[in-house]
């Protein structure tokens, strides 16, 4: 850890991050990666020294729009959508950052990128546009507690789970082969994976989103993908930019669509904040249902009974 990462720390017994995570439950992951359980949730040491940084020193501000949400659920569409529905309504492509940008650097992760990396965020114009993987629990109090809207996105969790170890695998090496999908269902299941338990993420939003409509807006990403036109205005509304006309929402669609980013220069090539991951790794299929091609009879009972424990009474139901 260096010292401009050590600063960011807030002060506690726990002077050293080491320390802390030291003192956490622990479990290998995909075969290499080193989780840490922290406030009911499993993440790398480092997105734990990013999410304390963040906690401490994030200052929302009522216009903030946060996307919220777990991995590999539609991220990279509300990371395209919502900066087209703030600031490229009028058709002109000089006003379309996604153009030059993969989705991930026009909308930057709080504990991944601002932090880590010491961004000064303090001068983005307004209204800025943030997101995070935290769970609710854990996110800084900034955000629970001023006006700021946060924008959530959940989607069944078998396409969720065929999506992450198809993510992950794109880190192994052509002699590693892809990982063992029975092993990392298990993990799955277990919710011993980056950002689990997934269930706990949802539901956790599900609940506050019940409560605090005006400042949550949970979306599906199966209901997207059915009508994005109503939910997609739906979202403009919650966002106070309603479109003026069909014509604004269909812009917005278009250049926000898997199609068009799948196949746009930047996307092609280069890797996302030095992380690894390459750019084209965020645009494999864009569908829904792809788990039916991976899960056997097996898989589907056993998610299934996960699934139904755990939202049984809860009015929340992903399609699955």
């Amino acid at each position: 850890m260096t010292t401009t990462q050590a600063s960011l720390l807030p002060t506690s017994d726990f002077q050293d991050i080491s320390i802390l995570v030291s003192k956490l439950p622990k479990q290998i992951w995909f075969g290499h990666y080193e989780l840490c359980k922290w406030e009911g949730s499993w993440y790398s040491p480092p997105v734990i020294e990013g999410a304390l940084a963040a906690q401490s020193h994030f200052e929302a501000r009522d216009d903030d729009i946060i996307i919220a949400s777990s991995m590999k659920v539609g991220t990279t569409w509300l990371k395209s959508l919502i900066p087209s529905i703030m600031n490229c309504t009028q058709g002109n492509d000089h006003d379309d950052p996604l153009i030059a940008k993969n989705p991930h650097n026009v909308v930057h992760t709080l504990e991944l990128q601002v932090y880590p990396k010491k961004q000064d965020i303090s001068t983005l114009p307004s209204p800025r546009i943030l997101h995070t993987h935290l769970p609710y629990n854990s996110l800084p109090d900034s955000i629970k507690n001023s006006n700021c809207k946060i924008v959530y996105i959940a989607r069944n969790p078998k396409d969720v789970f065929v999506s992450l170890w198809h993510f992950m695998n794109k880190l192994r090496t052509e002699d590693e082969g892809p990982f063992p999908i029975e092993e990392a269902f298990e993990n799955f299941c277990s919710g011993a994976h980056f950002y689990g338990p997934y269930l706990d993420h949802v539901l956790e939003y599900w609940n506050k989103s019940r409560t605090l409509p005006h400042k949550i807006l949970f979306l599906k990403y199966e209901e997207m993908k059915r009508n994005p036109k109503e939910h997609v205005g739906n979202l403009a509304s919650f966002l106070g930019k309603p479109f003026a006309n069909n014509e604004e929402l269909e812009i917005v669609l278009w250049r926000s669509s898997f199609g068009r980013l799948k196949n746009l220069e930047v996307n092609k090539s280069g890797t996302v904040f030095s992380s690894g991951f390459p750019n084209s790794s965020f645009f494999r299929l864009g569908t829904t249902g792809d788990w039916k091609n991976y899960f056997t009879p097996e898989m589907q009972e056993c998610l299934d009974e996960i699934v139904r424990l755990k939202y049984e009474g809860t009015g929340l139901d992903l399609e699955i």
